[in-house]
């Protein structure tokens, strides 16, 4: 069991551990150290979101990566994405990104990338993390007064000229739309971007503070920038979160655009052009019966894999599909991405428009979700849920009593201290009244 990487690398409240100087500082010889298999004087690319920690974060990972005989490169304020894409582009031994994606501002984290442009594996991880319980075994100390190195601007415009290659001939004339920024990396990114493609976009929330990242905005607030597409009357809002890593939507009526909408209406746009391998797409447990359904109606076959764009991607790679993604966003494109690329998924989505004719509501009318809810439990330890007899009963009980009509997911965060218990059915009341018994029975025996 991996003890510091969750489902998307190191989380904590910045400054304390795991998250604390002595632990980034022994992050930074740890994969120095690990890294010098790959390449001798490893080279490795940073880039951070926009939080006021990420600066002091940069600089002690940066003295950890020097004293273990590595090489460093900022790519300063950047998305998640680039740092991936451009640690494959330019042969670096490892990309680092400093971000908690969607998580408040006292957060932050620290994601990595191989050589390939792909997340770690979880048995690298394993070996990193390893070394780093060994360094801090021998009291190594971290360095004060630290500073990364200067920014290399032109990391930001040529992953901008990526992302426009992705989409050539694409015109945003006669569409007026609107782009909210989570005051997060997408802020250093998406107002140049959009403005090389015409159109009137309205930018939203692109003025960071250190401390404004994803507040009252973004991703986790889709329902913010639906009702700036209403006030404004725009064809489309597209909103990110705080690494850019994902991106949600709203059509011209208000309403907000999850990820499986996006996997439905991508999923056929690559059929009908024979670029759906294996007529597959690879979701996750999260995703809607509903997704199943409709993709099923248009002969595409939908497999889930574990909470986490990491572990869709390797279901992807397992299975040769070139498509898939999560309900939160987090969108794959085999082939033009090694991650989930929220800019890169807002390109496509509106090209798909632009080639089709139609508006977003048109391309996802056929949607029906089924009712879903998703409580949220604080826990104070992460025991396993199958080893409590309150917890397997209950969930046993919904299982039984929706059999056919509903399904029913339990799982820990990989990023937060958070039980998610989700339940979806046909009937509203059964779905509430059995996510609020399991719900109770983890409160009553791990309760933080």
């Amino acid at each position: 069991m991996k003890k510091l990487f969750g489902t998307d690398g190191i989380r904590a409240v910045a400054g304390q551990p795991p998250l604390d100087a002595a632990t980034i500082y022994a992050i930074g010889l740890a994969l120095s150290h690990t890294l010098k298999a790959v390449q001798p004087v490893p080279r490795v690319l940073i880039g951070m979101d926009t939080r006021e920690s990420s600066d002091w974060i940069a600089g002690t990972l940066t003295a950890g990566l020097h004293a273990g005989g590595g090489s460093v490169e900022n790519a300063g304020v950047i998305t998640t994405p680039a740092v991936a894409h451009l640690t494959h582009a330019h042969g670096f031994a490892a990309g680092i990104v400093i971000s908690a994606s969607h998580n408040p501002w006292e957060d932050n984290g620290i994601k990595l990338f191989g050589s390939d442009g792909f997340k770690l594996a979880d048995s690298m991880e394993l070996q990193i993390e390893d070394e780093i319980f060994r360094q801090l075994a021998s009291n190594t100390a971290a360095p004060v007064a630290l500073t990364a190195p200067a920014v290399n601007e032109g990391d930001r415009a040529e992953y901008i000229r990526f992302l426009l290659a992705a989409v050539p001939g694409l015109s945003l004339d006669n569409h007026r739309i609107v782009i909210d920024c989570a005051n997060g990396a997408a802020s250093s990114v998406a107002p140049q971007l959009f403005a090389d493609l015409g159109g009137q976009v309205i930018v939203t929330h692109a003025s960071p503070n250190g401390r404004n990242i994803n507040l009252v905005c973004g991703a986790l607030h889709a329902d913010v920038v639906a009702a700036e597409v209403v006030k404004h009357k725009a064809s489309i809002g597209i909103t990110f979160d705080g690494d850019a890593d994902r991106a949600l939507f709203a059509d011209e009526t208000g309403k907000v655009v999850n990820g499986d909408a996006v996997l439905l209406l991508a999923g056929r746009d690559l059929k009908a052009r024979g670029l759906l391998a294996n007529d597959t797409v690879v979701a996750t447990t999260m995703s809607n019966m509903g997704l199943e359904a409709a993709l099923g109606r248009s002969g595409i076959k939908m497999l889930r894999a574990p909470v986490g764009d990491k572990y869709v991607l390797e279901q992807m790679l397992a299975t040769g599909a070139t498509l898939g993604g999560e309900q939160s966003g987090h969108i794959i494109f085999s082939g033009r991405s090694t991650t989930g690329d929220g800019l890169l998924t807002a390109l496509l989505v509106l090209d798909i428009i632009h080639r089709s004719g139609k508006s977003l509501a048109e391309l996802t009318a056929d949607l029906k979700t089924f009712p879903q809810v998703i409580l949220n439990v604080k826990v104070r330890e992460k025991r396993p849920l199958g080893s409590i007899p309150a917890v397997v009963t209950a969930i046993a009980t919904a299982d039984a009593a929706l059999a056919g009509t509903g399904r029913v997911v339990i799982r820990y965060s990989g990023t937060e201290a958070l039980a998610r218990v989700m339940i979806e059915a046909e009937d509203h009341g059964q779905m509430t009244l059995h996510a609020e018994a399991i719900a109770g029975a983890i409160r009553a025996e791990l309760g933080a």
